[in-house]
């Protein structure tokens, strides 16, 4: 059923310049709506009629004045996107022609809709669950590989399947405690603690391995912090260049050039990494250069994956034995640069510091392609990582979960009763309705739609 009888309308599309611009009308009378301003080219087409999937070519006028011509694409209840009537009308995307066709419809019947709206009421008449909804933002705001698999298995249901599948199994846990509390007289086989404890720890382990997907959302959503160090002029801006593809760092002969922090987003096989390129390390009276050697090692000390590179023409001294004590117990990739030139550094001494490696000449391809390889096999990012959390949201819901749970087998511990026990298991089991909206508030739902813009 359709929790609202208004009709709403709004752009579709970013209201900006370009090929096409759609406005879409969602409601029990989208339909009538579109036919007072939509003239269809064939004088005996129908919209009312309109057989679901199909289109129809014409103008659309207002006021009896042509705005521009269409093509008028409908689909009818409940085989839509919202569940509802809804007409999508595509003009040319000129910001007035799009301002005009939108004022036409709104003068016609529809309200102008809210943001995420649409999306709202395809979960409100049930066409998706409350985490699909939310895989419609992580899709639209994916920026790499990883984050786009990862919105679109949580958009296909592979967060609601494994949730559905905990809850069940946490359900039936719960069935049988209930059954022979509530139904002494019957035979309904005795309770076990020991089993119970089993049961729950089982529920419990995978809503604790669900928890940890949380970290790996975020950084393949926002990008892995990372940052090149070394002492000066063993090539780093050049490493940051060969990375990001384009000159983004100044390269100089002239040791100390780069005096702050230079960032940049880049994708490397899918993977997204925030990566800084920072002043060399080491002592100077210079007041710049040491003010970007103290915001390097603050970097240092912030980032996820450290670069850190080695001259390969020089041997190594007092600053690169400095820095091997600055990254102890970071996740490290080290670069040996240079090999172009005679080689004068031991690299049996850098190997035996850091456990992944390369070498090449950051003036190569090769070296891109060997640290591209490097930085997959340290983050241990793959594209066939099981279903993960993707927001705040979700991870609350199954952290509250997870901590019932905790309580639940305290309680088996201190041999408390069934009926106290079984309070937490269905508070669990509350949480993770929660979770695809199954048991979840008006206030929860309308948070979870804020986040959308206006025409989705």
């Amino acid at each position: 059923m359709c929790y609202t009888k208004d009709t709403i309308a709004a752009i579709a599309t970013p209201y900006a310049q370009g090929g096409i611009g759609i406005i879409r009308i969602s409601g029990v009378e989208a339909k009538n709506i579109a036919k007072k301003i939509f003239k269809p080219a064939k004088a005996n087409s129908n919209i009312l009629n309109l057989a679901g999937y199909s289109g129809l070519f014409g103008h659309v006028i207002h006021n009896n004045k042509v705005i521009d011509e269409a093509i008028l694409l409908n689909f009818n209840a409940p085989k839509s996107y919202t569940g509802e009537d809804v007409v999508e009308i595509s003009v040319h995307s000129g910001l007035f022609i799009l301002k005009e066709v939108l004022r036409a419809v709104l003068n016609s019947g529809a309200r102008l809709a809210q943001p995420g709206e649409f999306t709202k009421r395809a979960f409100l008449n049930q066409k998706i669950t409350l985490t699909e909804a939310e895989a419609v933002v992580e899709l639209i705001s994916a920026n790499n590989e990883q984050a786009h698999h990862a919105a679109l298995e949580l958009k296909q249901g592979k967060l609601f399947k494994f949730s559905q599948t905990i809850a069940n199994e946490l359900l039936s846990v719960i069935s049988h405690v209930a059954a022979f509390i509530d139904y002494p007289e019957e035979e309904v086989a005795d309770v076990d603690l020991k089993q119970l404890d089993e049961q729950i720890s089982s529920v419990y382990s995978k809503l604790y391995e669900l928890l940890k997907t949380y970290d790996f959302g975020k950084i393949i959503k926002e990008g892995i912090s990372t940052v090149i160090v070394g002492k000066p002029n063993v090539g780093k801006s050049t490493i940051m260049n060969l990375l990001s593809g384009f000159n983004r760092s100044i390269v100089t002969s002239v040791p100390g050039t780069t005096r702050d922090i230079i960032e940049e987003s880049i994708v490397i096989d899918g993977i997204m990494l925030k990566i800084a390129d920072t002043a060399g390390l080491r002592k100077t009276e210079d007041l710049v250069e040491n003010i970007g050697v103290q915001l390097a090692e603050k970097q240092l000390e912030q980032s996820d994956l450290v670069l850190a590179v080695f001259d390969a023409s020089k041997p190594l001294e007092k600053y690169d034995y400095e820095l091997f004590d600055k990254i102890t117990n970071k996740n490290v990739i080290g670069i040996i640069n240079k090999t172009d030139l005679p080689c004068n550094i031991d690299s049996e001494v850098i190997k035996s510091k850091i456990d992944l490696v390369v070498e090449g000449s950051a003036q190569s391809s090769e070296l891109f392609s060997k640290l591209a390889a490097a930085i997959k096999n340290k983050t241990g990012i793959n594209l066939n990582c099981n279903c993960i959390l993707a927001n705040e949201r979700q991870r609350d819901c199954i952290k509250r979960a997870a901590e019932q749970l905790e309580e639940a087998k305290t309680l088996i511990a201190q041999k408390q009763t069934l009926d106290i026990i079984s309070v937490c298991l269905e508070d669990a089991l509350h949480f993770l309705f929660e979770l695809d909206g199954k048991d979840v508030s008006d206030t929860v739902i309308d948070n979870v739609f804020a986040k959308f813009c206006v025409g989705k």
